[in-house]
């Protein structure tokens, strides 16, 4: 199994029943890794926990030689996720690697979303990310090394139906580089992957369905809708994710990467682009006039609006 080069190393990969979590949990015990595999089994929408993908998970890892434990604790819940960082401590003696993986999905147009689906996805996603660093890091920064993995998405930057999702993911990105300032002195890097892999959550019928009514819409290239219906598993996501746990990945640091079965690219830095400057203490506040004059040749030059609005809508604000 593997080169070991985690070889003495133990993990929690949440979520690591099924999907993403599930063959990097495979990865890092091919690498030598002791892992705690964390996952309630609940299904896509969070509901109907079965502790059933966690114990075939961790027989797979033993089949092939790896040592591996599960639990069934929630993330979403703060002394649940000290329990499974607790696990790994009480079992292999430390922590020094936590990939968070956990998630759930509640599709809903936020005209029609519940505060109920909002706070379930957000609990999963942002809080159990949240729940996990925090533990984790107590023990990490004592020992002086901790390498930590957060799973966001590319939908951080907007996804249509999915604004409690993409709300998570976001903040996941926030959290991730703030970790990361806070405890790259100790000798732990935390990092974010946005992988594109074929797991239930994006191959529901449903989702496969909104495919096609945006490709239908001409939403979608033809291209682009076969390259999401005929997506690669989550295998091929795994290796990035061991990589960045390795010492080969220490000076690497409060990024986001994009990871795919055919690319791996990493985001640029948030920066600000373009300025407009007034001496308010001599000219006072910008006149709305004056925004409205200056702002669209300068701060927006070459901006596009994402989501125009259609010509049927344009009589609705007037109405309203």
């Amino acid at each position: 199994m593997g080169n070991k080069r985690l070889k003495g190393k133990s993990a929690v990969v949440t979520g690591g029943g099924r999907g993403i979590g599930k063959e990097v949990a495979l990865a890092l015990a091919a690498e030598g890794a002791e892992v705690v595999l964390a996952d309630s089994g609940v299904a896509r929408d969070g509901t109907e926990a079965d502790s059933l993908p966690a114990n075939e998970a961790v027989r797979e890892i033993q089949q092939k030689g790896g040592v591996a434990i599960a639990s069934y604790e929630s993330v979403a819940d703060f002394d649940a996720a000290q329990r499974i960082i607790q696990a790994c401590v009480d079992t292999f003696g430390r922590i020094d690697i936590l990939v968070n993986c956990a998630g759930i999905l509640r599709e809903r147009m936020i005209f029609n979303m519940t505060p109920e689906e909002w706070d379930a996805v957000i609990k999963v996603h942002l809080y159990g990310t949240w729940n996990c660093c925090r533990h984790a890091c107590i023990y990490m920064r004592e020992q002086g090394w901790g390498r930590i993995i957060n799973a966001t998405s590319d939908a951080w930057r907007g996804a249509p139906g999915q604004c409690n999702y993409a709300a998570a993911k976001a903040g996941i990105v926030g959290l991730t580089r703030a970790i990361a300032r806070e405890m790259g002195k100790y000798g732990v890097t935390c990092n974010a992957i946005a992988p594109v892999a074929a797991t239930r959550m994006i191959q529901d019928e449903r989702v496969k369905a909104g495919w096609q009514k945006r490709y239908a819409a001409g939403l979608l290239s033809k291209e682009q809708l076969d390259a999401w219906l005929n997506m690669a598993g989550p295998e091929w996501v795994a290796p990035f994710v061991v990589y960045l746990a390795t010492d080969g990945a220490s000076n690497i640091n409060a990024q986001v990467f994009h990871v795919e079965a055919g690319r791996i690219s990493m985001y640029s830095e948030p920066q600000e682009i373009r300025s407009i400057f007034r001496n308010y203490e001599k000219e006072g506040k910008w006149s709305i006039d004056e925004l409205a004059e200056i702002v669209p040749p300068t701060l927006l030059a070459g901006y596009v609006n994402p989501a125009p609005p259609e010509a049927s809508n344009e009589g609705r604000a007037e109405r309203a």
